[in-house]
């Protein structure tokens, strides 16, 4: 099975020819936020306040890395389980989110809403979070320090390696 190298700034280009079960390695800009960040996130949109990151074309890691060492390198980065932020993940899509990064399966309308607008859902290796962090080449917390591990982060990543598990069209690895 072949490989796809995609860019973080041309997802919404990528989408058009990912398929569930395909292999990519991503390279670019990523924002970390779990379920605490989401919450704040959907805070500052009810009250429409700018956001810590600009979500359109946008890729989320359903991921909390352990602080860095003092050598400045990233701790374990391995994804958490996505269904956790299903009840946000719509609204997100419909305002331009354009691909996301966890594990495991994802619901009707958050399938719906992939499909809808275009958007793509990878799974990382759980499991892996330390093979996983030699793939971040910078990390720089950009909102909600106070949440520790669950701080919206940016990353920059080279060649991280993920499956297709929903892709543009409807296809779903989980199904």
């Amino acid at each position: 099975m072949k490989i796809d190298k995609i860019r973080a700034s041309d997802i919404r280009e990528a989408s058009a020819f990912l398929r569930a079960g395909g292999r990519v390695l991503l390279s670019g800009t990523v924002y970390t936020a779990r379920d605490a960040a989401h919450l704040r996130i959907t805070e500052q949109l009810n009250k429409t306040e700018p956001l810590p990151f600009p979500l359109k074309d946008a890729i989320i890691y359903y991921a909390g890395p352990t602080p860095t060492d003092d050598e400045g390198k990233i701790g374990s980065f391995g994804p958490t389980t996505s269904v956790r932020m299903d009840r946000f993940t719509p609204r997100l899509l419909d305002l331009g989110l354009a691909a996301m990064i966890g594990k495991g399966e994802r619901s009707g309308d958050v399938c719906g809403a992939i499909a809808r607008n275009g958007a793509v859902y990878f799974c990382a290796i759980g499991g892996a979070g330390a093979l996983a962090s030699k793939a971040v080449k910078v990390c720089v917390e950009t909102a909600y320090p106070e949440l520790g591990c669950e701080s919206v982060k940016r990353l920059v990543v080279e060649d991280f390696p993920l499956i297709v598990a929903v892709d543009a069209f409807g296809g779903n690895l989980f199904k």
